[in-house]
């Protein structure tokens, strides 16, 4: 094995991670412990981060090398989701910023832990045998302590529970970061780990992490907090995002945030909350860009370039009658980036407004807007009310969050993916009305077409063949009886 006599683990985080051709198959994301009698720790593998931001273990046993930049494996990977076992540590999520106390050979006093080394011992154990801590300050305000490497079994309180741990080492390797890559690190710590790193974050970067999570795990953690952060948090979100939130939230802790909140932030919560969860109204956003007919494309461009703007919600102009906060004055139409590109930045808006834009109502059923987006290629929706104002915007994005299963974000991703693949079914013949076992739903029949589509789009109905087994040779339908595309018709 080529590898350095000591690795240290906060170093070897981000680093690539290949198969003995040197193809990349991931990169390190943490090194995984376990306490061994005596209280000492021994590295035993890498939490690998993989295609589709799938996360699996590694053993160490499978690492044939672990050179500055790259970490050489034997090619083969359980790709089995990782799931963290009783007795096991994350050095990066659960050891970094634990409080240490030293040896009076080293000083004496205590520090943080903010690197460990391991090394191969016996030829085939990862021992850790070094610390890098910073020596707690004392004296003058916001003097920081010296650095300096210790023995890793001179020091006593490494792994006993602590209850001030703090998060500094940890958020300062997730700096710069996608708040979705944040968001997996915080699911995979423990309960109490998780809220101690998330409320070290500061509220912009709290706010863009909890859109990320689960409804369960944004709960746990916006519970955690003191009610008044917890409003400011919400405040800083997306107002779709915090609607969510708030109604997975107690009713009594529900109202007492929404009081905290800045009355606007809180109205367009509320607002939203009174729509169905599969309706426009209970998709969208309150805060697309909206400009009036005067101003002009360089001012658009200038909005359109916010980096608190999702990609989604960029690609669009809206434009209105005062006032221009939502419910607007009198919708206009839209202007679309790419003819905004095309023209001189002095032009004002309004002369290149496309008032054919497909729009839906706030009641409009889920299948509708999915029908919509899907039509017409567009990656935003206008949501107006029947006198033509402006309420906000659906987003391809959060459609798709509303399609996929409710766990997706903490299901394996091999069960998502089957639960959105079709089956292969069995039809009667090219001629029928539809699959054996099921029947089209017309809007007369107690439900308009686009319930059926929103319906359709959770779970394709099942066909059942004559004897009842699912590998029947029956002939399929012809694309006009299958309701995966009878949305077009």
């Amino acid at each position: 094995m080529s590898t350095p006599t000591r690795v240290f683990a906060a170093r070897l985080a981000g680093t690539g991670v290949y198969d003995p051709n040197r193809d990349r198959v991931g990169k390190v994301r943490d090194v995984v412990v376990v306490i061994r009698a005596g209280g000492a720790l021994r590295a035993v593998g890498l939490v690998v981060e993989v295609a589709g931001r799938r996360r699996v273990f590694v053993p160490l046993s499978r690492v044939t090398s672990m050179d500055p930049g790259a970490v050489i494996t034997t090619g083969l990977l359980n790709m089995r989701r990782f799931e963290q076992r009783a007795g096991e540590l994350q050095v990066m999520g659960e050891v970094l910023d634990r409080v240490v106390t030293l040896a009076p050979s080293d000083g004496g006093g205590t520090g943080r832990v903010e690197d460990l080394g391991f090394e191969l011992r016996r030829g085939r154990d990862w021992d850790v045998t070094k610390l890098f801590v910073r020596r707690t300050a004392s004296g003058r305000l916001f003097r920081r302590g010296e650095t300096l490497m210790v023995d890793a079994a001179s020091v006593t309180g490494l792994t006993s529970a602590q209850t001030d741990q703090g998060a500094a080492s940890l958020i300062a390797k997730l700096e710069g970061q996608h708040a979705a890559d944040v968001a997996e690190v915080l699911h995979d710590l423990p309960p109490a780990r998780r809220v101690e790193v998330a409320v070290e974050l500061d509220d912009e970067r709290l706010a863009d992490v909890l859109e990320e999570l689960s409804e369960e795990d944004a709960a746990e953690i916006l519970t955690a907090l003191e009610a008044g952060r917890a409003a400011d948090v919400l405040d800083a979100m997306q107002p779709d995002d915090a609607a969510d939130l708030v109604q997975e939230l107690p009713e009594q802790m529900a109202e007492e945030l929404l009081e905290l909140m800045e009355p606007e932030e809180a109205e367009d919560v509320r607002r939203l909350m009174a729509y169905g969860e599969h309706t426009a109204g209970g998709l969208m956003t309150t805060e697309p860009v909206i400009l009036g007919p005067e101003a002009s494309i360089a001012t658009a461009l200038a909005h359109v370039r916010r980096r608190d703007l999702a990609p989604a919600l960029s690609t669009m102009v809206f434009v209105v009658r005062p006032p221009l906060e939502t419910p607007t004055g009198r919708y206009l139409g839209v202007v679309h980036l790419q003819e905004m590109l095309r023209e001189p930045p002095y032009e004002p808006i309004g002369t290149i407004i496309d008032d054919d834009v497909e729009w839906v109502l706030p009641s409009d059923p889920l299948g509708k807007v999915t029908r919509l987006l899907a039509t017409y290629n567009l990656t935003v929706l206008p949501v107006l009310d029947e006198d033509r104002h402006l309420l906000g915007a659906v987003s391809a994005d959060d459609v798709l969050d509303r399609l996929l299963p409710d766990d997706w974000r903490d299901a394996d991703d091999a069960v998502t993916d089957a639960s959105l693949t079709p089956r292969r079914r069995s039809w009667l013949s090219a001629s029928s009305s539809g699959p054996t076992g099921w029947t089209p739903r017309s809007s007369g029949a107690g439900g308009s077409a686009d319930e059926d589509v929103a319906g359709a789009s959770r779970a394709t109905p099942r066909a059942s063949s004559p004897s009842g087994s699912r590998g029947s040779s029956a002939p399929r339908a012809s694309s006009s009886g299958s309701p995966c595309s009878a949305w077009r018709g």
